[in-house]
């Protein structure tokens, strides 16, 4: 008679997370979004949870919880594929490396897919009479701490964009912040500030009526939203500031969910009638797999980590 030899446990275990994979989902999904129902982050996750919910024939809802207590619900959550998180490079990394506290670990998730990137816009208000990124560079060298910008609060994204771009080109302009984004951008349109960086849908009215003039994109290249705007790094080479969203689970999710919640994904973003909403909305479709996300945002950690020791940039 045959001797039965052992299954190793290891083998056991692959099989049982590919079962969870082919079976995910049988129940409704939460996508938990650290942001205000409106913003630009819950606009983007929605379109991505409509299609989600037409291909696996169950409902994914979207949970909106502002701020870090959102984070840490998603943190705590089971790692079982139905509680995920959408996250922002603000959020996962330059929030964590300026906490002098963290409150929570972006090591506390798996990273699923991005989302998309947002090309933000440098735009003056026009009683600053600078056109370029050349003019503005060689103005605030002229007039060192005379310059006043605005920013959605200490540390924001927009906050850290112009300090890359002091960093970058020597030059020193007074920081504004003040609490988000809505107030920072009627300030500029009121002339209480004279430039900052901004998303695209927030300024993109302004600037086509001739309340702000756009001088350039802060992302690598420039972007299909506003191919004919210079990006910054035309001017300023290397200069990288882009917002992104991504989706994570909590990391001891089974890889198989992780895997096929990420491919679900991309082909999601991938869909004509998602690419054409994006767009419109001023942001650009950028899907990743797991792994492609993870060195992503080792990328965009390391380049953080600089800045923010030099400028020694802190948040409570």
């Amino acid at each position: 008679m045959a001797r039965l030899l052992p299954i190793p446990i290891a083998v056991l275990l692959c099989a049982a997370s590919i079962a969870h994979g082919a079976e995910y989902p049988t129940k409704p999904v939460r996508i938990i979004v650290p942001f205000s129902a409106g913003a630009a982050a819950d606009a983007v996750t929605r379109a991505v949870a409509k299609k989600l919910t037409d291909y696996w024939g169950k409902q994914v809802i979207l949970d909106n919880r502002p701020g870090v207590p959102g984070i840490q619900v998603a943190a705590n959550a089971a790692p079982d594929g139905y509680s995920v998180l959408m996250g922002a490079g603000s959020s996962m990394v330059t929030g964590p490396l300026m906490m002098t506290k963290p409150a929570y670990k972006p090591e506390d998730f798996a990273p699923i897919s991005r989302l998309v990137t947002i090309a933000p816009i440098l735009t003056t208000h026009p009683s600053l009479n600078v056109k370029t990124v050349k003019d503005l560079i060689a103005l605030a060298k002229a007039k060192p701490g005379q310059l006043n910008y605005s920013s959605s609060g200490q540390g924001a994204p927009n906050h850290l964009a112009m300090e890359l771009l002091m960093a970058m080109t020597g030059t020193n302009m007074v920081h504004v912040p003040y609490k988000g984004g809505a107030p920072s951008v009627t300030e500029l349109v009121g002339g209480q500030v004279q430039l900052g960086f901004n998303a695209i849908p927030s300024v993109l009215g302004h600037v086509k009526e001739g309340r702000l003039r756009a001088i350039a994109v802060g992302s690598p290249k420039r972007t299909r939203a506003l191919p004919d705007l210079p990006a910054i790094a035309e001017t300023v080479p290397g200069f990288d500031y882009e917002i992104w969203y991504a989706l994570f689970a909590p990391v001891k999710t089974p890889a198989a969910i992780v895997e096929k919640f990420s491919t679900d994904v991309q082909r999601a973003l991938k869909e004509p009638d998602v690419v054409q909403q994006l767009l419109a909305q001023g942001t650009e479709p950028a899907p990743t797999t797991p792994t492609e996300l993870v060195q992503y945002i080792k990328a965009d950690t390391a380049r953080w980590v600089k800045i923010i020791k030099e400028r020694n940039l802190t948040v409570q």
